[in-house]
């Protein structure tokens, strides 16, 4: 069998070459990856992905405004309000990419489909990547009725936790329960529908919330945690699981657990593609796949912040 020179970075895959591997001695079956949740999918609504495919980056949304109901008597002259539709605007303004290179000499001395297998792993890494960002990014659009001390449209009485060691809401099986119901309520103070509820919320979270008194809680339809994170449901919400958080250190190790109605967060994704090309500067393909996306938060009411951690 010929011997062929290996440029300098490049890990021979012959079977006499010393660094590379013999494929009669290596094993057919590559290791198993696991990859974390992602949410996304879940709690976001795609509504308007079909325009921006179409039309181009951004999208214009117009928003109901709240009528005034006023007071009427028999014969009284009346009054005509003029409301303007605010805008939201969703801009497709994020993009992630992977890039790899392979050599026509590794493909045909591989025994393995490694090719497809990496690139398969890409596909699963960007969507991790865009579910962190998004985790990471959204929380700031909570309006003030939907978290802090005072939480609740209408009564104000909900704690959910602020900056400040002292005042981080410290999650145990105890109570987990009672906080969770809690966000819940702020929901329905926002006259929320019940449907399409959700929550996200951190694996020790969920390993507290699983050593609870579930019998109580309504902790229905259990499900496979993976590849979208549900658990099943808990009241209303749609409690999923996810690894994707960004911690925040206040004094102590805080997390802002989000929950919400589908309502508040629209993504799209303009450009979802791979590709194959020959390298012109060797014997060989580079394999690459790009994602140009973009979500906004569209009814911030919608979605509330429970800042919180490990009790």
């Amino acid at each position: 069998m010929p011997v062929y020179p290996i440029a300098p970075g490049h890990v021979d895959y012959s079977s006499t070459g010393k660094t590379g591997y013999i494929p009669q001695i290596w094993s057919t079956k590559m290791v198993i990856k696991f990859y974390s949740r992602t949410v996304y999918g879940t709690i976001a609504n795609t509504d308007y992905e079909g325009e921006i495919k179409a039309f181009g980056d951004t999208v214009i949304i117009r928003t109901t405004p709240n009528i005034d109901i006023k007071d009427y008597f028999k014969g009284m002259k009346l009054v005509y309000d003029v409301y303007e539709s605010e805008k939201v605007t969703l801009k497709i303004d994020k993009g992630k990419y992977w890039a790899f290179g392979v050599d026509d000499v590794d493909k045909r001395q591989s025994d393995l489909p490694y090719v497809d297998k990496w690139s398969d792993d890409a596909s699963q890494q960007m969507k991790i990547k865009i579910d962190t960002g998004i985790l990471a990014d959204i929380y700031a659009d909570v309006p003030a009725a939907n978290k802090g001390a005072t939480a609740g449209a209408s009564s104000l009485s909900y704690n959910l936790g602020a900056s400040g060691a002292a005042n981080i809401i410290a999650i145990t099986k105890a109570n987990v329960i009672d906080y969770i119901v809690d966000c819940e309520a702020v929901l329905t103070e926002q006259n929320l529908p019940e449907t399409d509820r959700w929550m996200v919320i951190p694996t020790w979270m969920n390993n507290l919330l699983e050593k609870s008194d579930l019998k109580d809680a309504s902790m229905t339809g259990k499900e496979s945690t993976l590849p979208n994170g549900r658990i099943g449901r808990l009241g209303n919400f749609e409690i999923l699981v996810s690894n994707n958080y960004t911690a925040v250190t206040d004094t102590y190790q805080a997390y802002h657990v989000l929950f919400g109605h589908k309502s508040a967060l629209t993504f799209a994704a303009q450009i979802t593609e791979s590709e194959s090309l020959k390298n012109p500067d060797s014997f060989g393909d580079l394999i690459r796949g790009l994602n140009v996306f973009g979500y906004e938060t569209i009814k911030p009411t919608s979605m509330g912040d429970l800042y919180c951690r490990k009790g």
